[in-house]
């Protein structure tokens, strides 16, 4: 694989965490400093984005030439941590002795940074769902709608297994892969890219609740037989837009008829397994 770094730094091999054979990565003992890029070479390359998605894109630059490791700044704090092997990509076999983030962790990094909370904390799945969403784009919309810190997903609906920050001019900055260090890519369009979200860091706009219980599925339809969109792996904020009575369902000793439209998912929910009464206070029927 071909890739550009923007800085290179005596502070990597001092501590001796320089690209390498990765017998030489096991002997790790303490944190790499983190790099700063080099002026100009990843920076905010196109105007209109807001001031925190700016300061996200700038973090995310400072980290250029940092480990990609698996499970890497999912700590109890956004920042770079020791990953661990991910049972499946032998390239991932030291990740426990490299310091830094995996995809979701660099974002989370980002912009807990730039907004001083830590508004993006899970995986890629939740981070493209967030209800920090100002606005979402198809992967047929292509690059013309996004600004700079717009976050880009690859995967499925029920699979998004990526995501990067948009830096504009077709480039991205991600931690892409096991064995490699955090770099500007080319935006790659087409295969499994699903579409991007620009993140709102200022208050949640809408009515929320909490989901609970595990592998709930969403639905395209109110109804159990419609296509499954995802599955919360757990408790999940969600961003409930309106509600309505369809399918009867019952599961966990309740029956309920009652669905919830989820904005973000574009997909349903039985309010079964939402906290809350049978029939949600707050939220207006469906139209």
């Amino acid at each position: 694989m071909t890739f550009r770094l923007t800085a290179a730094a005596t502070t990597f091999a001092a501590l001796a965490l320089a690209a390498g054979p990765a017998v030489s990565e096991a002997h790790a003992t303490s944190p790499p400093t983190t790099l700063a890029a080099a002026d100009g070479a990843c920076d905010v390359p196109a105007p209109g984005a807001s001031a925190a998605a700016e300061s996200a894109v700038r973090t995310a630059c400072q980290q250029i030439g940092v480990w990609y490791t698996w499970g890497g700044g999912h700590g109890e704090q956004p920042g770079p941590t020791y990953g661990h092997p991910d049972g499946v990509d032998p390239a991932s076999d030291h990740d426990a002795e490299r310091f830094g983030f995996d995809c979701s962790g660099l974002v989370r990094y980002a912009y807990a940074q730039a907004v001083g909370q830590d508004i993006l904390n899970g995986p890629a799945s939740s981070q493209y769902y967030t209800v920090h969403a100002a606005e979402r784009f198809t992967a047929s919309q292509g690059l013309a709608p996004l600004l700079p810190g717009d976050l880009l997903a690859y995967g499925t609906s029920d699979n998004l297994h990526h995501i990067a920050l948009y830096l504009g001019g077709g480039k991205m900055v991600e931690a892409r892969q096991s064995g490699t260090r955090i770099m500007i890519s080319d935006v790659r369009l087409g295969g499994d890219y699903f579409g991007a979200v620009r993140i709102n860091p200022g208050p949640v706009q809408g009515t929320t609740f909490r989901t609970w219980g595990t592998g709930v599925w969403t639905h395209t339809q109110a109804s159990m037989e419609s296509a499954r969109v995802y599955a919360f792996p757990g408790p999940t904020t969600v961003r409930v837009g309106c509600q309505k009575h369809a399918q009867s369902v019952t599961a966990e000793g309740y029956t309920n008829d009652a669905w919830s439209y989820l904005p973000d998912y574009r997909a349903w929910v039985t309010n079964i397994y939402l906290q809350g009464g049978a029939w949600l206070d707050g939220v207006p029927a469906c139209t």
